[in-house]
């Protein structure tokens, strides 16, 4: 086996162990993360077939984020996730980013830790099955949900509660999925806010920010008479007490629990405690 940058060619090879792993990442999906690191992310490979993957994202050099640590699942247990996540923290610390942050499932928390990783909060997945739902009867959507100027207000919110600039993976989300763009705003600023993508086989909401349960509930019921699919999915934290109150009354059902973890210093913590629910365990 060895260790190599990923590249093009291998974006079915990633693509295949998502599905594999139930992960609802799509191929557009791992272009952003080539597209974002070209060189910080790494395919673990046996007689040329990829068997494990894991990706880097560079934020503002104020952090970086880890995500995308999978392994087939016939080649488990034989030390390859650790190989790659210790190469990707190889990798950044020789670009002297001290500071790395991903999100845990509980079957990989154990390993973070062990490689420096502490808990910084804790995140919920929540899902809404909706079986036989259909939204084909809907006028198209209008991309004017978020204006040129709210647009710019939300990346520099997102700035302030997330830690660090994305809005170069923001902008695209806003671009190609403008039915689930949307901004509350009142006479002075911006209040509220919330994005949204089609994954590989459920519709994704996140990030969203709301001040107050009417205007959450407001995003939300938008985001769902949009969203055609069967199958919703929010990520959301574990202390938002607006938004762990709303999703049940909603049909939502919890999943599973995700941890988010930093290592290095946290000089750039954010303002999560605003935060509805995260971008998404592969952006942060």
């Amino acid at each position: 086996m060895r260790i190599r940058v990923m590249s093009e060619g291998d974006l079915p090879a990633g693509l295949r162990l998502n599905t594999l792993a139930g992960w609802n990442q799509t191929a557009a999906d791992w272009h952003r993360f080539l597209e974002q690191s070209p060189n910080g992310c790494f395919v673990m490979e046996q007689d040329g077939t990829v068997v494990g993957t894991a990706t880097t994202i560079d934020y503002e050099r104020r952090f970086a984020w880890i995500g995308m640590v999978l392994v087939d699942p016939e080649f488990r247990k034989q030390g390859i996730g650790t190989q790659l996540l210790t190469k990707a923290i190889e990798h950044l610390d020789g670009r002297h980013i001290a500071t790395m942050k991903l999100d845990a499932t509980p079957q990989g928390k154990p390993l973070y830790a062990k490689l420096g990783f502490v808990t910084e909060y804790e995140i919920e997945r929540w899902i809404l099955n909706r079986p036989g739902h259909s939204n084909s009867s809907v006028p198209p959507p209008s991309p004017t949900g978020v204006t040129a100027e709210s647009l710019q207000q939300i990346f520099r919110l997102d700035r302030e509660l997330f830690g660090a600039d994305r809005s170069v993976l923001r902008r695209p989300l806003e671009q190609q999925f403008p039915e689930f763009a949307i901004a509350v705003s009142d006479e002075e600023s911006l209040q509220s806010y919330c994005f949204g993508r089609h994954g590989l086989f459920a519709d994704h909401l996140g990030p969203w920010m709301a001040r107050g349960h009417a205007v959450a509930e407001t995003l939300v019921r938008s985001f769902l008479r949009q969203s055609s699919r069967e199958t919703i999915i929010v990520d959301c934290l574990k202390a938002n007490s607006v938004a762990l109150g709303l999703l049940p009354s909603l049909g939502f059902t919890f999943s599973r629990p995700l941890t988010r973890m930093v290592r290095g210093p946290n000089a750039y913590a954010g303002q999560p405690d605003l935060l509805c629910a995260i971008l998404g365990p592969e952006f942060g």
